[in-house]
């Protein structure tokens, strides 16, 4: 069993995150916090719950800034079906939350946005920390801070250890991006290029 606080550092979005993690038996759940300046100032909190095999349940999050707050519950039930229900109050110039849930309805995982650790999910359950790869996936992605649900086309593919790291290579088709991501040990991404480092 791993547990583990963390801290990621995003200079290139003005945003940290604290989150704690634990990882036993096939299973994530983790708590954690994010504050971010973009495109308005906010404070994120989210709780994340996976089954067996890593697969996500739940993601709870809730967004909120001056004068405004937003919450997204999204649940993964065990038929495979998708569900959402959200809430948002005050007056803020952002998207409204929630998606369109036969969109994503094939993704075992939840992806939030500008969070390097929903990337753990994948790594984990493809054994990808040792090689393998490319595996293709669909992920029902979490727009920060609007709260929106959008499919998210994802390859992972091991690329080299480098000491007690692994190097993922991630690309998302959708946003037209590739980096190496560094993991440890216990599959938590320490270092995603364009996103955050730990700390």
């Amino acid at each position: 069993m791993a547990r583990r606080s963390i801290v990621w550092v995003k200079e290139e979005h003005g945003a940290n995150e604290f989150a704690d993690v634990d990882i036993w038996r096939g299973r994530l759940t983790a708590v954690g916090t994010a504050i971010g300046s973009y495109p308005v100032g906010y404070r994120l909190d989210y709780k994340l719950e996976t089954r067996d095999r890593y697969v996500t349940s739940g993601l709870l999050v809730e967004a909120r800034g001056a004068g405004w707050r937003r919450k997204l519950d999204l649940r993964r039930l065990l038929s495979g079906r998708w569900s959402v229900r959200t809430s948002a109050r005050g007056d803020v110039d952002l998207p409204r939350p929630g998606g369109d849930m036969a969109a994503f309805k094939d993704a075992l995982d939840c992806d939030l946005a500008l969070s390097p650790l929903t990337n753990s999910m994948p790594v984990l359950r493809h054994n990808l920390l040792e090689g393998g790869g490319p595996v293709e996936l669909l992920m029902a992605w979490v727009s920060v801070p609007d709260l929106r649900v959008l499919p998210s086309a994802q390859r992972y593919s091991f690329v080299r250890r480098e000491g007690d790291l692994s190097i993922i290579r991630y690309e998302s088709s959708s946003r037209n991006f590739i980096a190496d991501l560094s993991f440890d040990q216990d599959g938590l991404c320490l270092a995603y290029p364009g996103i955050g480092r730990a700390v």
